[in-house]
Parts: C-alpha cells; sequence; structure tokens
C-alpha cells in the first residue's frame, strides 16, 4: 500500500475564529497539521529524470524505506521523502507541462516547509554555444508563450505578475563552487518555458524573442512562479539533451537517461553547498 507522510499531531487545532459575518456562513474551525522541515524539495518532470535521485535516496531515521505519496485522482505525481547525502530533502516527479509542475510545487510546498525547489531533469539547449551534456542553471525563467504585450506588458509576462521571476542572490552565489565539484560544464542564465517544444523550426523567433536564455523546457517558469508567491527560492539544475537549433558541428543529441545523470550529480553537488 501506499505510505502517507505524517503531518503533525492529528488532533492539533488552531485557536478557533470568531462567527463569520456572513450569515451563509457558520463558525470555521480550520487545522492545519505542521509541515515537516527539509533542506529542499528537488522536482522533476519524469520517471527518468527523478530515477537517480530516487536510487540515491535513504530512509530517514530508522525508517526502512524513504517514504512515498502518490497524488491525484491519476496518481500521477510522486512525492518521496528522504535523506540525500545527509540532506533531508522531498524528490518530487511531476509530470510534464506547466500546469504539472504548478500543481505539484503547490502540493509539495504543503506537505514540507522547504527553503528551495530545485529543478533537476534535462532541458533543451537554447543558447547557440551550449553543447549537450552541460548542465543549464537556470536562474530566471520567463513564460515562452506568454503574450500580453497588446495591454503593455512585456513579451513573456503573465498580466499582473513580474516579467520573470529570479533566483535569490545567495541561490546564484552558491554556483561559484559547482564546476569544481562536478566534471561538466556549468551555463546559468535564463530559461523559457512553455507547453510547445522549441525546435529547429521554431527557434530563430524564441531566440530574437529571448536572447539571453539559454535553455528552454515545460516546467520551469510555472514552478519558479508558485516558489515566488510562496516566498521560497528556487534554482534549475537541468542538464542539456537536445539542441534546438544546432549548428552544422555541433552534436545534438544526448541520451535522456545520460543527461539526467549528470543533472543528478549537479544536483547533489548542490546540495552540498547548502
Amino acid at each position: 500500500g501506499e505510505v502517507y507522510i505524517q503531518r503533525g499531531h492529528p488532533r492539533a487545532r488552531r485557536a478557533r475564529p470568531e462567527r463569520a459575518s456572513s450569515p451563509t456562513m457558520g463558525t470555521m474551525n480550520l487545522s492545519f497539521p505542521e509541515r515537516i522541515r527539509v533542506d529542499a524539495i528537488i522536482q522533476a518532470a519524469m520517471d527518468m529524470e527523478a530515477a537517480p535521485l530516487l536510487h540515491a535516496l535513504a530512509p530517514i531515521g530508522d525508517d526502512e524505506t524513504p517514504h512515498a505519496v502518490l497524488a491525484g485522482t491519476h496518481k500521477t505525481q510522486r512525492y518521496a521523502l528522504g535523506e540525500l547525502d545527509g540532506k533531508t530533502v522531498l524528490v518530487v516527479t511531476s509530470g510534464i507541462g506547466l500546469a504539472n509542475a504548478a500543481s505539484a510545487t503547490a502540493r509539495a510546498l504543503t506537505l514540507v516547509d522547504a527553503p528551495i525547489v530545485i529543478a533537476a531533469g534535462t532541458t533543451g539547449g537554447l543558447a547557440r554555444d551550449i553543447n549537450v551534456g552541460d548542465i543549464a542553471v537556470g536562474t530566471t525563467a520567463i513564460y515562452g508563450q506568454a503574450d500580453a504585450t497588446a495591454f503593455g506588458y512585456a513579451m513573456g509576462q503573465v498580466p499582473q505578475m513580474p516579467i520573470d521571476y529570479t533566483s535569490s542572490e545567495a541561490a546564484v552565489a552558491r554556483l561559484a563552487q559547482l564546476p569544481e565539484l562536478i566534471a561538466h560544464t556549468v551555463r546559468a542564465g535564463g530559461i523559457v518555458s512553455s507547453d510547445s517544444f522549441c525546435t529547429e523550426a521554431n527557434v530563430g523567433p524564441m531566440r530574437e524573442r529571448f536572447p539571453d536564455a539559454i535553455g528552454a523546457d515545460m516546467e520551469t517558469c510555472a514552478m519558479a512562479q508558485v516558489c515566488w508567491s510562496s516566498s521560497v527560492d528556487w534554482i534549475s539544475l537541468r542538464a542539456v539533451s537536445d539542441l534546438c537549433g544546432p549548428s552544422a558541428d555541433q552534436a545534438f543529441h544526448m541520451d535522456g537517461q545520460r543527461a539526467a545523470g549528470h543533472s543528478a550529480e549537479a544536483v547533489r553537488a548542490y546540495l552540498s553547498l547548502l
């Protein structure tokens, strides 16, 4: 059967609020169990991307196995709580796409209290000089297809939201030590997220709209927006598995499992810096 994360004493109650003034509402007595404190939430979209992290995840304390939760009616999201290299983490498998990413991050933040959410897995290489296998560190994220420019908003900006979402200075400062801890090239910059794949057919307009972006995926910006709204830090440590528009002398594809392994190495190294 499924093992659910225990979230505080079941009889714990908050102070009873005053009677609601609305005639259609009675007195409410809401109870929210305490969240478990972790060092980080690590979120990947696919099982393949989460696998190298889950394989290394150890149980906490005297537990025999890490705690696991399957969420949603269709059980499409997985939340696994355990220890990774001495850090307590919640490893999330969200499913592909913006809606899945946002809902998974929101659910994770109701399960645990985390100072940072780390995106793991694979990404498309958008910068002209990025290569497969590189770690494309996302420190800013923007929506690739949001267009409310007719109302005065910037390209990529959702109305009434920030233009983009940015990792904290502390999260970015840790990157200075990352190249010393892993054997892969580390590139930091912007990530463009949308519900459409960025391919050789449409990479030109994407690069024109977002000239500073280094990677393209389908989840990071939605994750970052939920983090922003929750005042939680974030960073993306995905490895490039494909190039959106390779030049003639570039290898354009790396096996997804191998790229996911590169990302997992970067995530574990970054955890050591927290």
